[in-house]
């Protein structure tokens, strides 16, 4: 049964009759008062989520919602990236699995369905499949539709377009694609034909976009002159044809009816083949004539203070709702309607909230310029709508009557201030007497929004002349929420207030930003609250003695950018001085986090070889041998084939090592090679072979650039217009090695095709006509990103300059292990600011940071060439210490022609290890004592074997440790190389290798796991003697093979669970049978759902 089945089975009223009642007094108690919802969109949404939030306890409740878009509710104040990203997922308010979460009896949905119809006696809705739903209460939140001027001459060309849903855009989109290199055009200069224009420039299909406007200025219903021509200038300097004072006669076709251009009423003519109309909305209020809702003459469904309309039991909210004769094109208002409508819905023995003036105060950044309006912002030009202390007029209604006239002259006085070199603009109104602030308007500048913004709602007298407003917050630029109320609305999105966000921290909700936001729903809208609500979350776990750290460990009291500066400018190159100067105990042997963080450091500045004494025990497990260890202790080898180029006699070199060690070969998603199932011992004689064959490190364990993908370009490719393999090449062969916070892919394509899939990397080039367009801050992984736009047409000769700035930049300011991404987002000003740095030298810094990289690209040495020579170096790449055998720790399968480790076992080893009795122990000498490094400072490991029974053991400040080599969380024998840290206490611990288990190795507790109590390991005496042996403590050989054997550990293939094994059985031999399920086991599968919206 699918997903449309599936609802209307459970919300259909069979032979068209109700199976509701016509009255709440006549229903059971228990029985759920059924609200049916008409509308996806961010209102809906919001409603449906705050009812569900208020009626948790009652589930007085259960709701169906009808959407007539394909998908789920989508955030459509950010629908311009769409155009960027082209990923639906991106947008949507809650992922389709929070949908699926709920009880079919609780909530349920359904998309791409229309009401044509609502029975307001019967309490029905008809849908444009045919069915009926029955209601307890009707909801419409059916929002608006965009306006066309129909009785514009060629308003239903092939060209003219709207911008209003997803479904407009994708039709843009398509036909873009079909028209480059001409001329788009967008009418309309308001916040919807400003974003409108933004998209259309950002397609980069259209040669030029103009943006048409028959106001004076844009944004007319925001900013008064000054302002709105300081916008326009802006706007302008960005590329953007700005047409002011043009009103369209008709818009121009040929024989077939596409546009080919627009005529003016002034007679002056616009060639152009496509037309994006953004001048208005309309409610969708079609619904209410045949129903009998009484609606407002310039449209909308009536509604009271209750939300109420003309009949009973049918509320509206959202742009569809006419309050006072207004609609509300923003979101805001809605927002607040649905907080007033959940919140009586679910609370009918508290006094009923009213929907009153709303607050229309906007703060944007449109096309790069950081506009904000607030209060009553055109209380000069039209008249204050309310004075502080003045009685209303008529309940409900504050201020002044429509048409009264003030004898008395003005009544406002406006404080202006204009930097036409800072590009700000502020004009704030004030009371005649300067004690209360009504409003305002702010261009360039809007860091005191929020707080300006509340003085206008709160309507206190101000304790400051209004001169010391004018210059704003002198903060450095950084949001404070120290002088906030908490009643203070942060996001007007949302309607979230500071205190909403205190409340969440203090009680234990919310521990992270990313809770915050999936809680709060603060700056899941447009997003431009989030530097706020950072601050204020802060400052509230500080509060509550926990502050927000971004220290790199408890043995570090500095972030990775600050110990970098440090480190950079002192010179510190070893591990030693760094913990002298900047650590908590300058003794310290530090620990899993701190250990690799610093390593990555003296790498990024220094490039000293990873093997090398007091560098190579700071090295995480794949740094330590250079290859990415695997699940069965064995590791990969990947050579570096630049740009995924490589020659025939390489992949003849690869096969036969392949073969030769019996290595599972597969094809990265980087476009190279990669061998597993390499033995430690083996590593040398492959590198051996592969560095004779002209290969070198591919560094696919290091955090450093992994691989630069490239498409054919125009080496090969009809469509190429860029030498997409080669310039990936030149970059793949500067950057190669160099060690960042965290790894780095990129891509370049070699035309907008984008074959490479350059614009989901950490940089990515795409290829133009005129260079290429330069891709920032994208990533798959556990939180996919796509890209962003840094740089159009840049020249070939150009990119390795920007890149060079664009890297050294991430690696002096990220956070440690954070993906560029975060990394810009982390960013004070995001992008904006990247551009800033890195190409207008905001910072002055950009020579040397092209300095610095060039001396890094010019200390590069292949790490295993280097490594194969020195003596040193090949002694860490065995599997024993003190015998030449080798033992198999994971049975191997042979699949596909190929043979690979069996899958690891389900459950952890709960045995208690630490615990054993054993019966007799006695001093063993089991490795000499030179196997290990001098000095108090170093730390040394190594792996031995008694028996059947393989035994880490670690030096630590002259010091022996001993336990067992197994970590039990996996069954992996790879304790040996795992890092040791230590806390004030003297205590220490190692952490595996594989999944951060950390086991004591001394004091009372010696063998507990800090972190997994359900595992331990068992520990031994250790300690050098005169003989220059290091002896253990150990049972008998046959008592410790029972109880530690590898043999008896080993992860065999009867231990695991095989993923496929149902399907296999299923489908083996059915290969294009048709298979029939009987109906008792028919599955539901729901249909993918996407997504609607009003806001």
């Amino acid at each position: 049964m699918d997903s449309t089945s599936k609802f209307m089975e459970e919300n259909i009223v069979n032979g068209g009759t109700s199976n509701g009642v016509e009255n709440g007094e006549q229903e059971a108690p228990t029985r759920q008062k059924k609200i049916v919802v008409v509308g996806l969109g961010m209102v809906a949404i919001a409603f449906i989520e705050k009812l569900i939030k208020l009626d948790s306890h009652r589930r007085e409740y259960s709701i169906v919602v009808i959407g007539d878009e394909p998908y789920v509710a989508y955030n459509r104040v950010g629908l311009s990236s769409f155009f960027e990203k082209r990923n639906i997922e991106e947008l949507y308010l809650n992922p389709e699995e929070w949908y699926a979460s709920f009880d079919a009896s609780a909530f349920n949905y359904h998309l791409n369905t229309r009401v044509t119809e609502i029975l307001p006696d019967q309490k029905l809705v008809r849908t444009s499949t045919g069915d009926s739903v029955s209601y307890d209460l009707l909801v419409l939140a059916t929002g608006s539709d965009a306006v066309l001027p129909t009785r514009t001459p060629g308003y239903d060309a092939n060209g003219v377009f709207v911008y209003r849903t997803i479904s407009d855009l994708e039709r843009l989109i398509d036909f873009a694609s079909k028209h480059k290199g001409e001329t788009g055009v967008t009418i309309g200069g308001g916040l919807l034909g400003l974003e409108a224009a933004k998209a259309m420039t950002d397609l980069q299909e259209f040669e030029s976009v103009k943006l048409i406007d028959r106001n004076k200025w844009v944004l007319a219903r925001q900013l008064d002159g000054d302002a709105g021509a300081l916008v326009t200038e802006k706007i302008r300097e960005i590329g953007l044809d700005v047409l002011l004072q043009k009103r369209v006669a008709r818009i121009d076709t040929d024989d077939t009816n596409n546009v080919v251009g627009v005529t003016f009423e002034d007679g002056e003519k616009l060639e152009c083949c496509c037309i994006c109309f953004a001048i208005g909305v309309k409610p969708r209020d079609e619904l209410g004539q045949a129903a009998g809702i009484e609606c407002a003459e310039r449209g909308g469904f009536i509604i009271n203070e209750a939300l109420q309309t003309s009949i009973p039991k049918i509320y509206a909210i959202g742009e569809c709702a006419s309050w006072e004769n207004q609609t509300f094109g923003i979101i805001a208002p809605g927002i607040e309607m649905a907080d007033v409508l959940s919140f009586n819905l679910t609370n009918p023995g508290k006094e009923p909230r009213r929907f009153n003036r709303p607050d229309l105060s906007t703060k944007l950044k449109l096309l790069g310029v950081d506009v904000a309006s607030f209060g009553d912002f055109f209380a000069d030009r039209d008249g204050p709508k309310f004075l502080p202390g003045r009685r209303a007029s008529k309940p409900g209604i504050n201020g002044f009557q429509k048409g009264e006239r003030f004898e008395s002259g003005p009544l406002v006085k406006a404080l202006t201030y204009k930097d036409p070199f800072g590009a700000v603009y502020k004009k704030y109104l004030f009371t005649l007497d300067g004690k209360f602030l009504l409003g305002g308007m702010m261009i360039g500048d809007t860091k005191d929004y929020i707080k300006l913004n509340q003085m206008v709602k709160t309507q206190r007298a101000l304790e400051v002349p209004p001169s010391q407003f004018i210059l704003g917050a002198q903060n450095g630029g950084e949001e404070n929420a120290v002088d906030l109320d908490d009643d203070t609305q942060v996001c007007s999105c949302h309607n979230v207030t500071k205190g909403d966000i205190v409340e969440n921290v203090k009680n234990g909700t919310c521990k992270t930003i990313g809770q915050i936001k999936s809680c709060t729903k603060a700056g899941t809208g447009c997003g431009g609250c989030m530097p706020l609500v950072q601050s204020i979350f802060n400052k509230t776990m500080l509060e509550m003695g926990q502050e927000v750290s971004n220290h790199l460990c408890c043995h570090i009291p500095f972030s990775r950018a600050d110990l970098y500066n440090i480190i950079a400018v002192k010179q510190l190159r070893t591990f030693v001085d760094v913990m002298r100067e900047v650590g908590r105990n300058p003794e310290s042997l530090g620990c899993e986090l701190c250990k690799p963080a610093i390593a990555s450091i003296l790498s990024s500045l220094f490039n000293p070889h990873l093997l090398d004494k007091g560098i190579h025990d700071l090295q995480d497990t794949n740094d330590k041998f250079l290859a990415n260890i695997q699940r069965n202790g064995t590791f990969s080898v990947v050579p570096r084939v630049a740009g995924g180029e490589i020659t025939a006699d390489k992949l003849i070199v690869l096969g036969q090592v392949a073969k030769k060690y019996n290595l599972y070969c597969k094809i990265t998603g980087g476009q190279r090679i990669d061998l597993f199932g390499a033995k430690k011992q083996d590593l040398l004689a492959i590198w051996t072979e592969l560095v004779n064959a002209g290969m070198e490190s591919g560094h696919a364990y290091a955090k450093s650039l992994r691989t630069i993908k490239s498409c054919v370009g125009t080496t090969w490719c009809r469509f190429g217009i860029g030498d997409s393999v080669g310039m990936a090449i030149r970059l793949e062969e500067r950057y190669k090695s160099i060690r960042s916070p965290h790894k780095i892919k990129a891509a370049v394509s070699g035309c907008v095709r984008e074959c490479a899939e350059a614009q989901n990397k950490d940089f990515g080039l795409i290829a133009t006509e005129n260079g290429f367009n330069v891709f920032v801050g994208g990533n798959g992984g556990a939180k996919p990103r796509h890209s962003e736009l840094l740089a159009k047409d840049v020249p070939p000769e150009q990119v390795i300059s920007l890149l060079d700035r664009y890297l050294i930049f991430y690696i002096r300011t990220a956070d440690k292990l954070q993906r560029t991404a975060r990394w810009i987002e982390n960013l004070p000003g995001g992008l904006d600011y990247l551009r800033e740095v890195i190409i207008e030298d905001k910072l002055g810094i950009c020579a040397d940071m092209e300095r610095q990289m060039e001396g890094l690209v010019n200390t590069y040495f292949c790490e295993w060439k280097e490594t194969l020579s020195n003596p040193e170096r090949r002694k860490y790449f065995e599997q024993f210490s003190n015998t030449s055998e080798t033992v198999e720790t994971v049975e191997v399968i042979k699949e596909r022609g190929q043979e690979r480790p069996t899958y690891w076992p389900k459950n952890s080893v709960t045995e208690d290890f630490k615990g054993h009795q054993w019966s007799d122990l006695s001093w063993q000498p089991m490795v000499r004592a030179e196997h290990f490094s001098d000095g108090k400072s170093h730390v040394s490991s190594t792996n031995v074997k008694r028996g059947d029974t393989q035994l880490a053991i670690f030096k630590v400040k002259d010091k022996f440790y001993a336990t067992q080599q197994m970590c039990p969380h996996k069954r992996a024998f790879v304790l040996s190389d795992g890092l040791i840290g230590d806390n004030d206490g003297g205590n220490y611990w190692v952490s595996c290798p594989y999944h951060k288990r950390n086991f004591e190795l001394n004091g009372e507790q010696a063998g507990r796991c800090s972190n997994d109590e359900t595992v331990n390991i068992a520990t031994f005496p250790a300690e050098e003697r005169a003989d220059g042996w290091v002896y253990l403590k150990l049972p008998p050989v046959e008592e410790l093979d029972s109880v530690l054997g590898t043999e008896k550990w080993k992860v065999k293939k009867e231990d695991s669970v095989d993923p496929f094994a149902k399907i296999d059985k299923m489908y083996k031999g059915m290969r294009g049978k048709k298979i029939d399920i009987p109906k008792a086991h028919a599955y539901e599968i729901p249909v993918p759902s996407l997504n609607g919206i009003d806001w």
